[in-house]
């Protein structure tokens, strides 16, 4: 699972310049200057156009949602700025799952034949017990001849969509410190160095803690009961593996690895944990809890994980939000949106968080740039409702089965695990079915 995530940074009321006479704005509901959900504003005093810079479309975070959805506005001959809180393109974690729809993503926009060289198709899986045991296999092709699944690295794919914009595409350094809406619907974006844009146009692609999202008033994601280690183990001479996905399931403990590359073993380590528990920065400490949590299991898996340099080694809580209709917020507020992990944070067990936010990218960019190329379609306000009401029947559901099929797999009771090891997977489980989420049709742009 990769997300981007950026800092929001609370300024007091009393240091803020916008709660003077002499600023932009302030607040009609007389709730003095704060950050959080949205609220309306009033123009008090324009301020020059000097002290603030214009922008027609700003992107929030260049992670792959944002990258994904500024490189399809540029192919659709719409130019946005991507604002980035770190000071180069962050591209650390290990690898990300794709399967159809997100080639098909690719494709459109024009990448996918570059990071195909570089990674291994994967031809199946096999599921097995703690034990060796092998409970079932599968071969993609033969469920659904269409189907394309490779793992591929995140920070691969992120310097390839980057290097298809245009120059000075990106501002980095740019992190968001404030947020500000105005009568006539454009939005004020104050960054910590004291910088303003103000933008017609804003699309969040700022990750699981999205400032965008919280502004818009979306609730913080839920941890859903369990963590993972993750990592990406190196073999100079070659790693030893076929190219399918290998999974182990213990009670309240799954492990799963897959090749990447010739050199490339990506793998990950789920456990159950009441509560996230304190973050961990020191990358050894990491790697020995993760082999502890599987020192009993095959011998194939800690050797993976001792292939490992310590600094790729991760531990994410796993999260999601659920987008209930009629109770949680829209994808937009006038023309502001979210996109991918910033509005609809789903856990990994289906392989779909980033296929989901390449599948936003374009669906948002299409209809974005009709929008704005055209007088006789519909305004942005419109195009973005669009979206919202187009791709909630899509997340929404995944967001849940995702989340469904985690608890699944993370079951620790000894006789559900034996009916689920002994009879659902090896007899009831059909592959087919669970890959048609990954229908998605997209044209190139």
């Amino acid at each position: 699972m990769a997300t981007t995530t950026s800092s929001f940074v609370f300024l007091k009321s009393h240091t803020s310049p916008f709660c003077h006479t002499r600023t932009l704005f302030t607040h009609i509901d007389g709730l003095g200057c704060g950050i959080g959900t949205r609220r309306s504003y009033k123009v008090i005093k324009a301020q020059s156009q000097s002290d603030v810079r214009q922008e027609q479309v700003v992107i929030v975070g260049a992670g792959i949602a944002g990258l994904a959805t500024a490189l399809s506005l540029h192919r659709l001959g719409v130019r946005s700025l991507v604002l980035e809180q770190a000071g180069s393109l962050r591209t650390g974690g290990t690898s990300l799952t794709l399967f159809k729809n997100g080639w098909r993503v690719l494709d459109a926009i024009g990448v996918a034949n570059d990071l195909r060289t570089q990674f291994l198709e994967i031809q199946g899986m096999v599921v097995k017990s703690v034990d060796g045991r092998e409970l079932r296999a599968f071969n993609f092709k033969q469920e659904d001849e269409s189907q394309e699944v490779r793992a591929v690295e995140r920070r691969v794919l992120l310097e390839t969509l980057a290097s298809q914009l245009p120059q000075d595409s990106i501002q980095y350094s740019s992190q968001l410190a404030r947020i500000e809406a105005t009568e006539n619907g454009d939005t004020l974006l104050e960054l910590v160095d004291g910088s303003k844009l103000l933008a017609k146009i804003v699309i969040g692609c700022d990750g699981i803690r999205s400032p965008i999202a919280k502004w818009m008033g979306f609730p913080e994601p839920k941890y859903v009961g369990h963590c993972a280690f993750r990592g990406l183990a190196s073999y100079s001479d070659g790693q030893p593996f076929g190219p399918r996905v290998n999974y182990i399931y213990g009670r309240g403990l799954r492990a799963g690895f897959v090749p990447v590359s010739p050199t490339k073993v990506y793998w990950f380590i789920c456990f159950n944990s009441p509560s996230p528990g304190p973050k961990i920065t020191d990358s050894m400490v990491m790697k020995n809890q993760a082999k502890e949590l599987v020192k009993d299991w095959p011998s194939e898996l800690l050797n993976i994980v001792d292939s490992t340099p310590d600094d790729t080694v991760l531990k994410t809580p796993l999260e999601d939000r659920w987008l209930w209709p009629a109770i949680s917020p829209g994808a937009s507020a006038g023309r502001v949106v979210v996109v991918g992990d910033a509005w609809h944070p789903m856990t990994p067990n289906l392989g779909q968080g980033a296929c989901c936010a390449l599948e936003d990218s374009v669906v948002l960019a299409k209809k974005l740039a009709r929008a704005i190329k055209s007088e006789d379609n519909p305004s942005v306000e419109e195009a973005f409702r669009s979206y919202g009401t187009e791709r909630w029947p899509r997340v929404f559901p995944l967001t849940i089965r995702a989340n469904l099929v985690g608890s699944v797999l993370q079951w620790e009771n000894p006789v559900a695990c034996s009916v689920r090891n002994n009879i659902v997977i090896p007899k009831l489980v059909k592959l087919g079915p669970l890959l048609e989420h990954t229908n998605f049709t997209c044209e190139s742009l």
